[in-house]
């Protein structure tokens, strides 16, 4: 432990992921390139600046989002300290003073004596051990580095994402399974249009507002992932011959091809929840939920996740990840937040409180241990692990993403059934951290913690 253990990124992830790391006893570099060198989006030098939104989303511990951050809270999360010094009135979600909130994970960090805090970009990525935190918005030099480490080709820089659906909540007697002409067995659940339906569909689809993309987010660059309604407007057949083409796909009640179909992938082996195939979209959210609840079968779908469009930089994290978050040709260097292969604010502080924990107990000569996937920290840790790389996208933290407890299959109210989760997740959850804090214990950790 001569070395200090860097950490490159002082956003969530990184601040989250140095503040772990230092309060167990590790040295920790700090770099962050703000104020010397400003990004496109963020106005200040601050720690842990929020620039999309000042909402951490539900608080509600039956939800998802409120699960994990119940989990960070456990953990000592230095970002939900944060956000519990700066909240503003938000109804059931958790929202903050941004400034105030930056300037808490600041005077934090600075004043930790294991942490110390360097002004300055980092271009190449270190020989000793790191964490690699920049975000989404990484810099051109550090992005290339990266990428002759794993290849340019599995580096991105734009996200385009398509909502995703709880199967429970998709009405099953208006659907079909079937793969285009038969490939792949029953693989994809069809939502057949007839031309009426579709005519409106269209119509709302093009009429719906939609978010302004910032001046460094142009339209140009998405020309091969195009949102649905960018397509649509081309012309009224462009998306019924693209993402909704029906031709291979008779409906098995009818035997006829209908006039339009949207077809759903799964996202995961338990079949708990689907993919919209070709639906990037910029609508907002709830122009989202009102114009694709006109879809067969989706009248009353539960949106696990919404689509978007948007400046993103994240490796497909299933091709070189492994579950201690360290890069698989690299294993010296720690992959944290948005670059992993998460989405939101709250799961970038996820990945970065593991990295931290995991990076510190690397230093230390401690085994790594594998996160309960029956945990939210887990199911994101899987997620970008296990997914198919093929066609691996960011997610936020959703229900679809955990593995369902015996018990619970067998339960068929939705509400319970989550509650189980939930209750399994903190349970694995507190044993993993007393096992993590209990092992640091000689290390510094409860001496950092007083």
């Amino acid at each position: 432990m001569s070395d200090p253990l860097i950490v490159i990124g002082g956003g969530l992830a990184g601040s989250e992921a140095a503040w772990q790391a230092a309060r167990r006893g590790v040295k920790v570099r700090l770099y962050e390139m703000r104020p010397e060198r400003r990004t496109e989006a963020h106005r200040t030098g601050l720690f842990g600046e929020l620039v999309c939104s000042n909402s951490l989303r539900s608080k509600d511990p039956g939800s998802s989002p409120g699960l994990l951050k119940e989990e960070l809270s456990m953990a000592g999360s230095l970002i939900m300290e944060a956000a519990n010094a700066s909240t503003v009135p938000a109804g059931s979600a958790l929202a903050v003073d941004r400034n105030i909130f930056a300037e808490f994970i600041s005077s934090r960090l600075s004043s930790h004596g294991n942490i110390e805090i360097v002004r300055r970009e980092v271009t190449e990525l270190p020989d000793t051990p790191a964490i690699l935190a920049t975000g989404p918005l990484t810099s051109t030099a550090m992005a290339e580095s990266l990428a002759r480490l794993i290849g340019g080709e599995y580096l991105y820089f734009y996200d385009a994402i398509a909502p995703i659906i709880a199967a429970d909540s998709i009405d099953n007697d208006r659907v079909y399974r079937a793969s285009r002409y038969g490939k792949g067995g029953d693989d994809y659940i069809n939502c057949p249009m007839s031309k009426d339906e579709y005519e409106a569909f269209y119509k709302a689809l093009l009429e719906a507002d939609k978010v302004t993309p910032r001046g460094f987010e142009e339209q140009r660059v998405f020309e091969g992932c195009m949102p649905i309604e960018v397509m649509a407007a081309r012309g009224v057949d462009t998306i019924r011959f693209g993402p909704m083409k029906p031709v291979g796909l008779p409906d098995p009640r009818t035997g006829k091809e209908p006039f339009a179909v949207v077809q759903l992938r799964a996202e995961n082996n338990e079949l708990t929840a689907y993919n919209m195939v070709g639906f990037q979209t910029r609508l907002k959210w709830p122009e989202q939920k009102r114009v694709f609840s006109m879809i067969a079968g989706l009248e009353r779908a539960e949106f696990l996740r919404y689509g978007s469009v948007h400046r993103n930089t994240f490796i497909n994290a299933p091709l070189f990840l492994g579950r201690d978050l360290t890069l698989k040709m690299k294993k010296t260097l720690f992959i944290a937040g948005q670059i992993s292969g998460v989405e939101g604010y709250i799961e970038s502080t996820a990945m970065g409180l593991l990295a931290g924990i995991n990076a510190a107990r690397m230093m230390k000569g401690l085994d790594v241990p594998v996160v309960p996937p029956s945990t939210s920290h887990g199911a994101l840790v899987r997620h970008i692990t296990e997914s198919e790389s093929k066609h691996f996208q960011p997610s936020n933290i959703n229900f679809g993403l955990f593995p369902v407890p015996a018990a619970a299959l067998k339960i068929r109210d939705k509400k319970r059934r989550r509650q189980m989760i939930a209750e399994k997740a903190l349970e694995d959850w507190g044993r993993y951290l007393e096992m993590v804090n209990e092992e640091d214990a000689g290390y510094g950790y409860r001496k950092s913690l007083e």
